[in-house]
């Protein structure tokens, strides 16, 4: 099992510098703990349950790209892209130039989208939920064809795109892995299923058994998709994000139960949102004492 941080504010402490400077230490110190998927949210204002719109909020490809440069190893992405904040031929040219930039790094995660205030206050279209999934279908099938330097008029059911060129072509190989998240069982798992490398459901709930049983039932329902499609379930990296509040007295133990108990539902890669993830000794903690653990299931 793989450790992924999902990083989701950015007020820090003054003490701890620069926004900037804040950003990049958690991304190095986070690597060289072992974590291997680094993200950030793609809101345009922090979301409710995390703090007000106020909150200091960036760019998600912006963060990414100074993730990327602050390491080496970790794949870097925006967790999950709302197919309506970029037309999806120029979000495909974003993430093929972090690729390339980050020297073969970058996700691709995907998701219909949500936060209708923030689009409103930006004045960005927020279409009806419906147009969204159809909205992103197209994002995905059009990421296969771009991904594969195939620069053929493409024609889906909310765009058209004569001439979808994008050079240079990514630097992963055979793609940059495609993910889409979010737990919907009738359309989203469905999407997952059908285009994606890896799927992103919550691993929430108020017990740890609750958790567990919600994600093992996500995960027969992409698989009942699967066997639909006539794909291979073990295709799809199955991953799953979760809180860490580290920062609120939460210890080793506590973090190794809850990997566990997602391992053995089936998730191969935990993202974690770690509570006052500026508190560096947190990350350097995960690193000493949990990473080498779960590294072995």
């Amino acid at each position: 099992m793989e450790l992924g941080l999902h990083v989701v504010r950015f007020d820090w402490p003054e003490s701890f510098g620069s926004i900037a400077d804040g950003l990049a230490a958690i991304g190095r110190t986070a690597e060289d703990a072992g974590i291997t998927h680094l993200s950030v949210m793609d809101h345009y204002f922090q979301i409710s349950g995390v703090g007000p719109p106020e909150d200091p909020m960036l760019e998600g490809y912006l963060a990414a790209l100074h993730l990327a440069h602050a390491t080496n190893r970790a794949r870097v992405g925006v967790l999950a892209t709302g197919a309506q904040y970029r037309y999806p031929g120029l979000l495909i040219k974003i993430v093929t130039t972090l690729d390339v930039l980050s020297g073969g790094r970058a996700l691709c995660i995907l998701g219909a989208g949500w936060n209708e205030e923030e689009s409103l206050g930006l004045g960005v279209p927020m279409p009806a939920r419906g147009d969204r999934f159809a909205r992103l279908e197209d994002t995905l099938r059009l990421a296969h064809q771009m991904f594969a330097d195939d620069p053929s008029p493409f024609h889906g059911s909310t765009l058209t795109a004569s001439r979808p060129l994008n050079h240079p072509i990514p630097l992963s190989r055979p793609r940059p892995p495609i993910m889409v998240g979010g737990g919907g069982e009738q359309r989203t798992l469905r999407l997952v299923a059908q285009y994606a490398d890896a799927c992103n459901v919550f691993f929430s709930g108020e017990t740890l058994d609750e958790r567990a049983a919600t994600v093992r039932h996500k995960f027969d329902v992409l698989r009942a998709h699967c066997a639909d499609l006539g794909r291979p379930y073990e295709e799809i990296r199955r991953t799953a994000l979760t809180g860490l509040p580290m920062g609120a007295g939460m210890g080793v133990a506590e973090v190794l139960e809850t990997c566990r108990v997602a391992a053995d539902a089936g998730v191969q890669e935990l993202i974690v949102m770690v509570d006052a993830v500026h508190d560096l000794r947190h990350l350097e903690t995960l690193g000493a004492e949990v990473v080498p653990v779960i590294a072995t299931w």
